[in-house]
C-alpha cells in the first residue's frame, strides 16, 4: 500500500512540476538573439529574410505557422536529432526562449 501512495504522490508532484514548466513563456527577444547565433546559418530566423540560406531548411515563420504547432511540439523537435539537421543542442531556458521567439512569428503578417 505504501508503494501505491508513494507512486501517486510522486506522480502528482511530477504533474505539478511539468505543468508549471509547460506554462513558461520564455523571452522571445532573447530567443531571437540565440536563434541568430545557433540557427541562422541554415534557417531564415527573421521574417523579412525571405528564404532560408539552406533551401532544405524551413524558415522559422513557416515552422511557426504549421497547423497545430505548439511549444511542446517545438520542444520535442529541438531535443530530437534529424537526418537533415546538425545535432544542435539548445538546453533549458535557452530552448524555452527560442521556442517563444518561433511562436511569436505565428501571428505576424
Amino acid at each position: 500500500m505504501a508503494h501505491i501512495v508513494g507512486f501517486i504522490i510522486a506522480a502528482m508532484i511530477s504533474a505539478a512540476v511539468g505543468g508549471a514548466r509547460a506554462q513558461q513563456t520564455g523571452d522571445a527577444q532573447r530567443g531571437l538573439a540565440l536563434a541568430r547565433e545557433a540557427c541562422a546559418e541554415c534557417h531564415a530566423v527573421i521574417k523579412a529574410s525571405g528564404r532560408s540560406p539552406n533551401a532544405n531548411a524551413p524558415t522559422f515563420e513557416a515552422v511557426a505557422k504549421i497547423p497545430g504547432m505548439t511549444s511542446m511540439a517545438l520542444s520535442t523537435a529541438l531535443q530530437t536529432s534529424h537526418r537533415t539537421m546538425p545535432n544542435v543542442v539548445i538546453k533549458g531556458d535557452d530552448r524555452v526562449d527560442v521556442i517563444a521567439y518561433i511562436l511569436s512569428l505565428k501571428d505576424s503578417d
